[in-house]
């Protein structure tokens, strides 16, 4: 039988309250061992044999084109530039012109061969997931939030739980949400909604929750704390990110790919993103709908079983995980050392040296995520992601990896270091023309010669090279909208021939220019963690993109006052070199306007509206994605992000008691160690003459601990709710 999307008609739901369930907020727990792993030592003979050999073909012939394919054009690229500058006798800057260009174009050179891999294998169907009837072993479906909103959160598990739910197969599945929230109103919020949510589901939920008092090693640390105490429970566990979406078929077809593939450590799904209306947040919406499919099947297709892992809407074998992904510390302080930060590649490396396999289903429909909403939102993001990637380099090299981990490894290396050295070889250029125009020729050097030390270009083949990179740089692009055309179904969902092409163009016009102010960014980033700066973890910003005017200009200033300067001075020196660079002026001179549209909500639906930059799904709209935002409206009416969390656990003496439930055993303090927060929190406790003192005087870290401690809430619960009247 096929498997369906749309949610089973469900009873009328109980007003969304805080009730206190009977069933525990956790099931009990059925531990795991996860051991630390080591990238310094590996026997080959720890690794497992196949259970299946006859499935794990190395995709020789896919790899060869496109790497050979990759390196044949990066030669060839080389060799025009080295054509274009020895016109004459060349120059040293000109030779560092000339390695800039051949690192820069062999990273484009390679995204365009996997590219074209890509779009014949879209093309002509590779890899389809099959659909599912039947289930042999439970899966755990995991969301690790952190002070995320919980009206939003809840309402995206209840909407998955219902879908999955209508697929008939429910029973094989439970949810688990793990809080590493250090806000405590939001954390006693997330408490309000899973009780809540609880009551509406009934009895066999199968919806549990913990929050953890101390968010060590962050994401993985969250993950890890699941699998070492709940882990035993279940073969699968399905991880979200918290603005994951995925479909019951979806998530049913994951489970049953990886029941019928013993071989399989991590199997990966392509998440879409949707429910992004502000311009930025629509520009890449657009672009990973339509180019996304293309990119990321030609990356399956040469990965073969040696994939990758991007830490969410994945299915992972939670015994494997346990056993061969126990993250180590390494040596030093932030940003190089510490705990890895980017995990999930490293996951990746780990359980395929370990002998699992781990590759990607692009075609697998359901899978969907949201983005930050504003370029300075995505630049927060990108920060940490770009920490997280350099780390990388101290560990590529660990024993055990195979090649095409280690090719991961450099893809998101090099992905950030692709900033800088884009910056180098403008400046270089730049340089190259200030000495043609200004620098006085060099007659008599030590070697004799009839002519000056002068640089020459050819400038023929130089215009022709430009076509050629530019060709290569949007051919993946072109074949998204070529496949997407094709696609009567796509075609008409995502507006017409007519808008699709129409917002192409705007997708490729305005990446253009938001492209140098990115450069800009990501080389500051580089250079930020070059020099030993660490980048921390914030929450992510998830629907308003609008940010004070004031910070935009704070913010890219630089990169505007950089822009005027650069274009008066290319202009000034040759207006050749203005032409050269005025998509990367004209970028830098509106960072200020454009990242303030990039936020804008109004720009959004507007284009919206005109049927541009629309995709697929939003002509169409997945039921899950409908029901998680009725949802989410329906549990904002209670009003629990709003709420103070101490008032809360004040006022309702039911949620006190679910709350002191839900909290770990205490550790007994040693006599004569006093933690100074408990103690601070305490003194003002008893010196608050109502609730309103408490909520005044207490800080976010004491009312922490607070909440924390049973015998302080005694104490908050004793307090008045208003103070007594003075006697007359």
């Amino acid at each position: 039988m096929d498997v369906v999307d749309a949610p089973r008609p469900t009873p009328a739901a109980p007003e969304m309250r805080a009730i206190v369930s009977r069933e525990p907020a956790t099931p009990d727990e059925n531990r795991l061992v996860m051991p630390v792993q080591s990238f310094r030592s590996w026997k080959a003979s720890d690794r497992r044999q196949p259970a299946q050999p006859h499935n794990w073909r190395t995709p020789w012939l896919q790899r060869l084109f496109v790497f050979g394919g990759g390196l044949a054009l990066t030669a060839f690229g080389a060799w025009e530039m080295y054509h274009v500058v020895s016109v004459s006798r060349t120059t040293s800057l000109q030779y560092v012109l000339l390695a800039l260009f051949t690192i820069n174009f062999s990273w484009i050179a390679l995204a365009f061969t996997s590219a074209i891999l890509g779009f014949f294998g879209v093309l002509f169907g590779v890899g389809r997931a099959e659909r599912a009837e039947t289930l042999q072993h439970r899966t755990v479906v995991v969301m690790p939030i952190y002070n995320e909103s919980s009206a939003r959160t809840f309402a995206a598990v209840a909407a998955i739980r219902e879908s999955v739910e209508a697929t008939g197969l429910g029973d094989h599945f439970d949810y688990f949400i793990v809080s590493d929230t250090t806000n405590p109103d939001i954390w006693i919020s997330e408490e309000r909604a899973f009780l809540a949510l609880r009551e509406r589901l009934g009895p066999e939920s199968r919806v549990y929750y913990r929050h953890r008092p101390k968010n060590h090693h962050r994401k993985a640390g969250n993950i890890a704390d699941f699998v070492t105490r709940w882990g035993g429970h279940y073969e699968h566990m399905i991880v979200l990110d918290a603005d994951s979406l995925m479909t019951g078929s979806c998530i049913v077809r994951l489970a049953a790919a990886m029941e019928a593939d013993p071989d399989a450590g991590i199997i990966q799904s392509l998440p879409l993103i949707i429910n992004r209306n502000t311009f930025f947040a629509r520009l890449q919406q657009f672009a990973a709908r339509v180019y996304g499919p293309v990119i990321a099947t030609g990356l399956a297709m040469w990965s073969g079983r040696d994939g990758n892992y991007w830490g969410h809407n994945a299915i992972i074998r939670t015994r494997a995980f346990a056993e061969h992904c126990g993250l180590p510390d390494l040596k030093g302080k932030p940003p190089f050392g510490g705990h890895v930060l980017s995990h999930d590649f490293v996951e990746a490396a780990l359980i395929r040296r370990a002998g699992w396999s781990v590759y990607m289903l692009p075609d697998l429909t359901g899978s969907y995520e949201e983005s930050p909403p504003s370029l300075i939102d995505i630049s927060v993001r990108d920060r940490r992601w770009c920490q997280g990637n350099l780390q990388h380099a101290r560990i590529i090299g660990a024993k055990g990896f195979v090649l095409p981990t280690r090719q991961h490894f450099a893809t998101g290396i090099m992905g950030y270091l692709a900033s800088p050295f884009w910056l180098m070889q403008l400046v270089v250029g730049i340089l190259i023309v200030l000495q043609v125009n200004y620098a006085r020729p060099e007659y008599f050097t030590q070697e004799f010669t009839l002519f000056p030390v002068w640089p020459r270009f050819d400038p023929e083949r130089a215009l022709r090279l430009f076509a050629i990179t530019m060709a290569i740089l949007l051919a993946p692009k072109l074949f998204g909208l070529l496949l997407t055309l094709f696609n009567n179904r796509l075609r008409r969902a995502g507006g017409g021939a007519i808008r699709l092409v129409l917002s192409s163009l705007l997708e490729v016009l305005f990446s253009a220019f938001f492209a140098p102010i990115m450069m800009l960014i990501q080389s500051g980033s580089v250079f930020q963690i070059l020099l030993g700066r660490d980048t921390g973890w914030n929450p992510q910003r998830r629907d308003d993109g609008s940010i004070p005017l004031n910070d935009i200009i704070r913010r890219h200033r630089t990169h505007t006052v950089l822009g005027v300067v650069t274009g008066l001075s290319a202009f000034m020196i040759a207006t050749s070199l203005f032409a050269w660079m005025s998509p990367t002026i004209v970028g830098l001179v509106l960072a200020i306007p454009l990242s303030w549209a990039s936020g804008q909500l109004a720009i959004g639906l507007w284009l919206k509206r005109r049927g541009l930059l629309l995709t697929p799904e939003e002509g169409e709209p997945p039921a899950v994605a409908l029901r998680a935002n009725e949802l989410q409206t329906e549990f904002a009416k209670a009003g629990f992000d709003d709420a103070d969390g101490l008032k809360a656990i004040h006022a309702d003496a039911e949620l006190r008691h679910a709350h002191e439930l839900m909290l770990p055993d205490a550790q007994p303090r040693r006599r004569g160690e006093i933690d100074p927060e408990r103690a601070v929190a305490q003194a003002k406790l008893v010196d608050a003459e109502t609730i309103e003192d408490a909520a005044i005087w207490l800080k976010p870290k004491e009312r922490m601990v607070v909440l924390h401690d049973r015998a302080l809430i005694g104490l908050l619960s004793t307090l008045p709710s208003e103070r007594a009247e003075s006697a007359a």
